[in-house]
């Protein structure tokens, strides 16, 4: 397939040098002097136990080399910039393009309609997470099921697209109920995510620590609340013991957040926790921990210049 990954970020580098395998894949990304660094050393991927893969995907600067249309077009950037990014290379666009988003909250089919039809919106969530380590590295720091489906209409080539997933080693399932894998994956980013991140620690951490462990379960019973009230029920233990699970198989692994305080970069705090926070005003559920958490993050970006 031809595939074009929007974004030289962590999760754009890993799933673009990933996908390189056994397609032909374009990383589009803001910075020349990086694009060309793809270009002549390709990018790396480090595991967890210290193996790497050395790929080369074809990388372009965002809005050019537009010749070819992409069967398929990945958004990972910041949602901040999704509406820039997306304008900026509305050439990859065909009458056929599917276009995917994997990116964490929810909501994200308004702005992506205005660039292809409904039936061609795919939406998904990803157990994988990754960390740059250098302009074109990464630490793989977790792995696991990667769900999507089409936002509002069957699309065959959705199929095709997870069997190629799959055999690059990105296990794909195809889900006929996609938005409750979004609330799902949000159970996480909105406890285990966002309490590493604010902590600035190992994903382990959490679990090794009872007062860290307090503050994802309360964070997590909050979003289930929320969850219920538009329709989506989960049992709240069920759902502590996937976070659980996660944080056993992740301990070594930091969330996107995490780097973004770290490097004093701006976050996606408001379309996380902010979407817990909206749907909980919106439904009449209290969300005190989650609106705690959006203020705590935002004045955690204020420190960024700031000297004792």
């Amino acid at each position: 397939m031809r595939i074009a990954v929007l974004g030289a970020g962590a999760m754009g580098l890993l799933f673009g040098g990933l996908l390189s395998r056994k397609n032909d894949v374009c990383i589009y990304g803001h910075r020349a002097e990086k694009v060309e660094e793809i270009k002549k050393n390709g990018v790396i991927i480090r595991e967890n136990d210290g193996t790497e893969l050395h790929l080369f995907p074809r990388a372009a600067v965002s809005g050019e080399d537009l010749r070819e249309i992409p069967d398929v077009v990945m958004l990972f950037t910041k949602l901040l910039v999704s509406r820039e990014v997306l304008e900026q290379n509305r050439g990859l666009f065909g009458p056929d393009t599917l276009l995917l988003t994997l990116q964490n909250g929810s909501g994200h089919e308004e702005l992506l309609r205005e660039f292809v039809e409904e039936s061609r919106i795919v939406i998904g969530t990803t157990r994988h997470n990754s960390v740059l380590t250098g302009n074109t590295s990464v630490l793989h720091g977790g792995s696991g099921v990667t769900s999507i489906g089409s936002a509002h209409a069957r699309n065959t080539l959705v199929y095709i697209l997870a069997e190629e997933m799959s055999a690059c080693g990105i296990e794909t399932s195809i889900s006929e109920d996609i938005r409750r894998f979004i609330w799902d994956k949000l159970f996480v980013n909105t406890s285990v995510s966002v309490v590493s991140g604010i902590l600035q620690v190992p994903q382990g951490y959490l679990l090794d620590n009872p007062h860290a462990w307090s503050l994802v379960e309360r964070l997590a019973r909050e979003a289930v609340e929320t969850a219920r009230s538009e329709g989506f029920v989960f049992k709240p233990e069920k759902v502590l013991e996937g976070l659980h699970s996660l944080l056993e198989g992740a301990r070594n692994g930091y969330p996107s957040i995490y780097a973004d305080l770290r490097d004093g970069r701006k976050t996606e705090v408001d379309a996380i926790s902010g979407s817990i926070v909206r749907t909980g005003h919106k439904n009449g559920i209290p969300v005190p921990s989650h609106e705690m958490v959006v203020e705590l993050i935002h004045a955690m970006e204020g420190k960024t210049g700031q000297t004792v």
